[in-house]
């Protein structure tokens, strides 16, 4: 049965829409960011179904279900996630962290009851999150500019040229479509929920929240790459800014946006 293809073409036309852009400045223009005009345009919409739709739905699902049942969902795509973990891995000739994210994915659905318990972290298998962005930028693909997708949230040209290949490491790409979407749903309800406490630092930390999230983002993914991670320079304290970065901790996740599904 052929797949449909609703992910993928939108992901497709984002990023062509970022192209056809143009490399404009915007308010605060950073070179990592010259499409900055049109990534504030989406960022602003994006906060609004975030703020008037995936927050409410969160709260009440947070309210409504018990932490255990939270907890199981939570192991359950954690667990779908660790098969594109174990295929980037191996893509990027990371053997021990591919062997230990199929060792996870084999252990997980099987004493785990199909992924709701996490058998293998307690066992001493580490999680090696990764995605099909950060093996393109393992082999030497650079970013970038920034990009702010549709939904989605925080990118770059290639993150989200990367986001394609992720949507067909997910098994429930092919799943029934009633089924997948129901998955898809859940996903992005759980990703939401996890991330409310994020959501209120954001809001009590950042004057300006699109740099914010901006300078977050590619300051994880830059350390993700074992790349520099200096904390840009907010002018607004000299002696901070001359302290190095601390580095982000490889499973924290991003400001919250909804996500594609793991």
């Amino acid at each position: 049965m052929p797949v449909p293809l609703r992910f993928p073409t939108f992901a497709t036309n984002a990023l062509a829409a970022a192209v056809l852009a143009g490399c404009a400045t915007g308010p605060q223009a950073s070179p990592d960011d010259p499409l900055e005009p049109m990534n504030r345009a989406i960022f602003t919409v994006n906060d609004k179904l975030d703020q008037y739709v995936a927050t409410p739905v969160a709260k009440g699902y947070r309210a409504a279900t018990p932490e255990p049942v939270r907890t199981a969902v939570s192991n359950f795509y954690s667990n779908l996630a660790d098969i594109g973990n174990f295929a980037n891995n191996l893509l990027q000739g990371k053997g021990v962290a591919a062997a230990e994210s199929f060792m996870r994915v084999a252990m997980n659905s099987v004493l785990g009851l199909g992924g709701l318990i996490d058998i293998a972290t307690p066992a001493g298998l580490a999680k090696h999150a990764q995605d099909f962005g950060l093996t393109l930028g393992t082999w030497g693909v650079p970013s970038g500019p920034y990009l702010v997708l549709p939904v989605f949230g925080p990118s770059s040209l290639r993150d989200g040229a990367g986001l394609y290949v992720n949507f067909w490491f997910d098994p429930t790409t092919y799943a029934e479509p009633a089924v997948r979407n129901s998955l898809f749903g859940m996903n992005v309800i759980d990703v939401r929920t996890n991330l409310l406490g994020a959501t209120d630092l954001l809001k009590l930390a950042a004057l300006d929240r699109y740099a914010f999230v901006r300078d977050a983002y590619l300051q994880r993914r830059r350390y993700l790459l074992g790349e520099n991670t200096a904390l840009p320079d907010y002018g607004d304290d000299e002696d901070a800014a001359e302290q190095p970065a601390a580095p982000a901790a490889a499973g924290t996740p991003a400001p919250a946006q909804p996500q594609a599904p793991r």
